[in-house]
């Protein structure tokens, strides 16, 4: 039964805190229902998805299987959907994916496994799809199907326009679904045009539904699916059909639920600083007013009356949440020296700090602060810009092939070109002209990709005020061994964040990727930072230490969490974007951005964190980076 808070609800969704405690959850269901068929000597039929989202599960399983005797014997699978035209053993096939992400692990029969076929001639699809439809009703039907969600709502490979009775058959894929896939396939170019798929007609047989979703990226789709009326153009909202249907998501993918966005309207509330910040602002977006003039009316008009009631009038309720908007506002990231800093986002002292600007790959952490390192290293501070890893899953062969071309006309020894130490010459030209689209990257290529991207973050960097030893390049291990979506951190990962912060003793760190999917590379690089952290807690530096998160690279940090909004000027920004324009290889290339170059992506981001405070009634800036203070205890 729902609470008051999930009124606006139609589908029955549970908020847990991360993405582990979710998929323990799910898993529990998954394994109740195994042990319960098998002591009835009956199978269980599972519907299966890929991608990231459900990995926690099947490693739950795994270790269910191996730790506490559970037998997936009588498990029969069907998998949601393949890419149409790749072979089994491809990297990105689901059929290897599956394989190797729990059927080479458990004890599941083979001839229980079916994964869809994405080899079958074209003339034979219609007549194999409904084979598939037929061998699930002969199985007994799904007793649980397991699901993700992408970003345009669709689930399984249902992209919009699906119909809701729609069975299982081959579908031409959206581009928005190609271009958050084209890192895996190294180039947009790559990605397959068409999948085949169970219809979303399929998936409602299901006798039971599990949704699991991670991350704020999911955020919007989620509460589409969940609280607006079914419609074609989100496939997920045919969800809302199946009563046996539950979402299971982590507190980044709640986000825009009304009872986490607007809890005021859903019942009564326990408030604090965050939440009455929150409020203020979106009366003030709703009502379209600068915070200043909200009158006590519009509070009433608006669920926002126990506010006023508690912490009114609106006159001195709004004159606080304007002085703490606008303090958070400073031109100085690294503390004004010699300045009051009570009501100031950073301390005056010391007056030159050492600031360290962690970026998961080279490009994050330019556009998303670009400015803010200018400024600091303008300031006198002194700033290391560290690329944790190479980025070298980013670059497309056509990319690659352009660069190594170029390489090969301008040095004396045709198809070489330097390693990234240059200490010898690697052939990479000859490997790139016969490569085929769907060969995954040899030792060779990989190395040559990263020293494209070493290469235009030397160039940016500069370009940002950086001198060359303050541009740093961990390489960590587990990027350089895995691919995106399936890396595994290990210990040596921890080591070498440790010794960089050892060696730097900074006053300020600046991260990202406490919100991202967990098995994003920024998630992966922010969990690494906070075992890291956990190894140098007890150092004496680290107690005057500073965490500032920053924005992800494709999305605004919301006005009411930023502590510190740094100003950019027309000049500032117009100098952050040309230095990002070094990174030829990134164009379009941005996860979670279509259509937009990353220069773009950068200008606009910081256009819109303007014009939010512009709008509040604040003072007008060209642009802003926003910054929030990381304050778990480690």
């Amino acid at each position: 039964m729902k609470s008051e808070s999930q009124f606006y609800e139609k589908i029955n969704t549970v908020i847990c805190r991360n993405a582990s405690e979710a998929s323990e959850e799910v898993a529990r269901h998954v394994i109740n229902l195994i042990r319960q068929r098998a002591e009835a000597s009956r199978p269980v039929v599972l519907g299966l998805a890929t991608g990231s989202t459900p990995l926690l599960l099947y490693k739950r399983l795994i270790q269910a299987h191996r730790e506490e005797g559970l037998s997936l014997a009588h498990v029969i699978t069907f998998n949601l959907d393949e890419y149409y035209g790749l072979e089994r053993e491809h990297p990105e096939s689901y059929w290897r994916f599956m394989h190797d992400q729990l059927f080479d692990h458990v004890d599941i029969p083979k001839e229980n496994i079916h994964v869809p076929d994405g080899t079958v001639p074209r003339d034979e699809v219609f007549e194999y799809c409904q084979g598939y439809e037929a061998a699930i009703a002969a199985a007994g039907g799904l007793d649980i199907q397991i699901l993700g969600i992408g970003r345009t709502g669709h689930i399984g490979f249902n992209e919009p326009g699906s119909s809701g009775d729609s069975l299982t058959r081959m579908v031409t894929l959206d581009r928005l679904t190609r271009k958050d896939a084209a890192r895996d396939f190294q180039g947009e170019n790559a990605v397959p045009r068409n999948a085949i798929t169970m219809g979303i007609g399929t998936i409602l047989k299901a006798k039971k539904i599990f949704l699991m979703a991670w991350g704020q990226s999911k955020a919007e789709v989620l509460a589409k699916a969940i609280e607006e009326e079914p419609t074609a153009a989100l496939p997920a909202s045919f969800l809302q059909r199946h009563d046996q249907v539950t979402f299971y998501i982590d507190q980044a993918a709640s986000s825009e639920l009304t009872r986490i966005k607007r809890p005021w309207l859903v019942g009564p509330m326990q408030w604090d600083r965050l939440l009455i910040r929150k409020a203020v602002i979106w009366l003030a977006m709703e009502r379209d007013k600068p915070v200043l003039k909200l009158r006590d009316e519009d509070y009433s008009e608006y669920g926002l009356a126990e506010l006023i009631t508690d912490y009114g009038p609106a006159y001195d309720l709004n004159i606080a949440i304007f002085n703490d908007l606008q303090r958070a506002i400073t031109g100085w990231p690294g503390g004004k020296p010699d300045a009051d800093d009570t009501h100031r986002p950073e301390r005056a002292t010391p007056k030159q700090k050492r600031s360290l600007v962690l970026s998961p790959e080279p490009l994050v952490a330019e556009m998303s602060m670009g400015a803010t390192i200018r400024r600091l290293v303008s300031q006198g501070h002194t700033v290391t810009l560290a690329h944790l890893c190479s980025g070298n899953l980013g670059v497309s062969d056509r990319d690659a092939l352009h660069a190594a071309e170029f390489a090969s006309s301008v040095i004396a020894e045709e198809d070489t070109v330097a390693t990234n130490d240059g200490s010898s010459r690697i052939p990479v030209l000859k490997e790139l002209r016969e490569k085929s689209p769907y060969q995954e990257d040899s030792p060779t290529v990989r190395d040559f990709k990263g020293l494209i991207r070493r290469s235009e973050a030397m160039t940016t960097g500069r370009a940002l005020s950086l001198t060359t030893p303050q541009i740093r390049h961990l390489d960590l291990p587990f990027y350089e061994k895995g691919r995106y979506r399936r890396f595994k951190p290990l210990d040596e990962d921890v080591d070498k964040l440790v010794e960089l912060l050892r060696e730097i003793r900074p006053h300020q760190i600046y991260m990202t990727g406490h919100l991202s999917d967990p098995s994003s590379l920024d998630a992966v690089s922010f969990g690494l930072f906070r075992q890291a952290v956990e190894q140098v807690s007890q150092d004496d530096w680290w107690e005057g230490c500073r965490v500032w998160l920053y924005s992800p690279a494709d999305a605004l940090m919301p006005c009411y969490v930023s502590e510190m909004s740094v100003p950019v000027s027309p000049d500032e920004l117009h100098e952050k974007v040309k230095a990002i324009y070094s990174y030829h290889s990134q164009r379009s290339q941005v996860p979670g951005v279509d259509n937009q170059e990353a220069w773009d992506v950068a200008r606009s981001l910081g256009l819109k964190a303007a014009e939010e405070i512009d709008a509040l009634g604040l003072a007008e800036y060209e642009a802003l980076e926003r910054f929030q203070r990381w304050y778990e205890q480690v």
